[in-house]
């Protein structure tokens, strides 16, 4: 929903001050310390970041894109850290659920990942796919009732953090591409899922990835659910 012009002003002055205010003299801590202070990351959750992109009756602010798109600019005067820590939240950990989950799904994960209570990290990269959706290798099979997952992953962003994942899984060996391809909504408490240390990097401290393992069966629903990603 796009903001009338009055409350826009409003959210990218505050946004822009909280930038210049509390972010950018944090900067040289964070780098310091590979890390955002837990203090600063509530203030993020209290102003509604979490949530930009998540519908309002969900407990999310429900900005258009263009709306979404000023924040980021605002955001890009600091370092790129701290829109990291809830970057996913807002975008590629959130928005299949966002676009394709079903009511109960939604009603289940949504509010809590409006507020920050709950943070999405985005599964999709491999050592041997890198970030191409259509030649992944984690393998998700149908045993029954339930599926089991194989695979791993590699720099995924806020893993360590993470409560849920949207894994992309081959669940069709015979179909070339993305049509055999799927998405799944996987808990960090499912049995058989891992999460390695963050890795060093050369910059941009703060933001962390790691690597995920996967082995697991999984119940179809509603703690896992599956959508096509083409």
């Amino acid at each position: 929903m796009a903001l009338d012009q009055e409350t826009r002003d409003q959210l990218i002055e505050g946004v822009r001050r909280f930038v210049a205010e509390r972010l950018r003299p944090l900067e040289a801590q964070v780098s310091a310390d590979d890390a955002i202070p837990d203090a600063v990351v509530e203030e993020m959750k209290e102003l509604g970041l979490f949530g930009l992109s998540i519908p309002e009756e969900y407990g999310g602010l429900g900005l258009s894109m263009e709306d979404e798109c000023l924040v980021a600019l605002e955001l890009g005067r600091t370092s790129p850290a701290f829109r990291s820590a809830f970057g996913t939240n807002v975008g590629i950990g959130s928005q299949g659920l966002v676009m394709f989950g079903n009511d109960e799904q939604k009603a289940r994960y949504l509010p809590g990942i409006a507020s920050g209570e709950i943070i999405t990290s985005f599964a999709l990269t491999e050592p041997e796919a890198g970030s191409d959706s259509a030649s992944v290798h984690t393998r998700a099979r149908r045993d029954g009732d339930v599926y089991v997952l194989d695979g791993s992953k590699r720099y995924i962003t806020n893993a360590n953090k993470a409560g849920l994942f949207t894994v992309m899984t081959r669940t069709d060996p015979d179909k070339k591409g993305a049509g055999g391809v799927t998405a799944f909504l996987v808990p960090r408490d499912l049995p058989g899922l891992s999460v390695g240390k963050p890795e060093k990097k050369m910059g941009q401290q703060g933001a962390h990835i790691c690597r995920c393992w996967i082995a697991a069966a999984c119940t179809s629903a509603p703690s896992v659910s599956a959508w096509p990603s083409g």
